[in-house]
């Protein structure tokens, strides 16, 4: 829901990717990402097959994995917005690629006439949005010692996208220094390197239509789940966010390990049941310090993911601007 760009952009290139596989085997060297051709030949049509489709299943698997995981960008920034990240970092991974195989020939004396086929530059850059503006929710401890959280299996799925090919490495660090370019304003990077009105348009009157969902139901909204996981998880989805298996128990048993349970109805009283007043600018009891000051990024990032913007301000204050802090108690209550 939400999303018709990351559905298309999971569905048709592992669709071409296995019909490459399976049954047209004998056209895979026209995906191949073939750099000597490039630029012996200016070949630039490589650049863009050889960057779109993945020649391995096993890098199909994982990069639509991510896909699907990244998806919470494009229901954030909208679809114009998030099309115009990926074609940044698709463009500037490119330029990167070619710098980088330079840099490994001209200092190690390695010659890479080509490198892993597949869209795989903007789903590395999608790695710098999602550690910078993902919040980070414990979900247990492996041995007591490793944390395991609600973005382990991103990152687990990076790793193992790392390691499928020999120089995949060069698409990685080219595909992180793009997100970085893009999503820091460098150069206004973002300015430039952008998809335009008059063509998100047609293609939200085209193609839109075509990979669209329809909205979840009512009753998929209370969770139906057959356990408590399950249910938190259905309900994260259409909260838009990825922290979906926050414990508090675990929460508890961490605070009763460093010295002291933390009480969070007496910390936060339910925030359901306060009234407009309690949100004034200006207390009426005398002796009440005035409220913390609320960082508007924060109280938006907080009722991007569903909930409004009394409980935002009041969860921020209460919890003295933490943002994890008070995202895992409303998401709780």
């Amino acid at each position: 829901d939400k999303a018709p760009l990351s559905k298309s952009l999971l569905l048709v290139p592992s669709a071409i990717s296995i019909l490459l596989t399976l049954l047209f085997q004998h056209y895979q060297k026209f995906f191949a990402y073939n750099l000597q051709a490039v630029k012996e030949d200016f070949q630039i049509w490589r650049l863009v097959c050889g960057r779109t489709i993945c020649l391995d299943l096993k890098d199909t698997f994982c990069s639509s994995l991510l896909i699907y995981n990244f998806r919470i960008f494009e229901r954030r920034y909208g679809s114009r917005k998030f099309s115009s990240f990926l074609l940044g970092a698709w463009m500037l991974s490119a330029l990167f690629d070619l710098l980088l195989v330079e840099i490994t020939q001209y200092m190690f004396g390695i010659t890479i006439n080509s490198l892993p086929s597949g869209f795989l530059g903007p789903v590395f850059a999608l790695f710098v949005p999602f550690y910078c503006s993902i919040p980070r929710v414990q979900v247990t401890q492996v041995l007591g010692h490793f944390s395991i959280t609600n973005k382990s299996l991103v990152y687990i799925l990076g790793l193992q996208l790392l390691t499928s090919g020999s120089y995949i490495w060069i698409l990685a660090l080219s595909g992180l220094i793009s997100g970085i370019c893009y999503n820091s304003s460098i150069l206004k990077v973002h300015r430039i390197l952008c998809v335009p009105r008059w063509v998100a348009k047609i293609f939200s009157w085209t193609l839109e239509p075509v990979f669209s969902s329809a909205e979840p139901s009512n009753e998929v909204r209370v969770g139906m789940g057959a356990t408590v996981d399950i249910q938190r998880q259905q309900r994260m989805e259409l909260l838009d966010r990825q922290i979906m298996m926050s414990q508090v128990a675990q929460m508890r048993r961490q605070r009763q390990q460093q010295g002291g349970m933390i009480n969070w109805n007496r910390l936060f009283p339910p925030l359901r049941h306060r009234h407009n007043a309690n949100y004034q600018d200006h207390p009426s009891e005398q002796g009440i310090p005035p409220p913390t000051e609320v960082s508007e990024e924060q109280v938006a990032r907080l009722m991007e993911m569903g909930f409004s913007r009394g409980d935002a301000l009041e969860a921020l204050r209460a919890s003295n601007n933490d943002l994890n802090v008070a995202t895992n108690f409303l998401l709780q209550h």
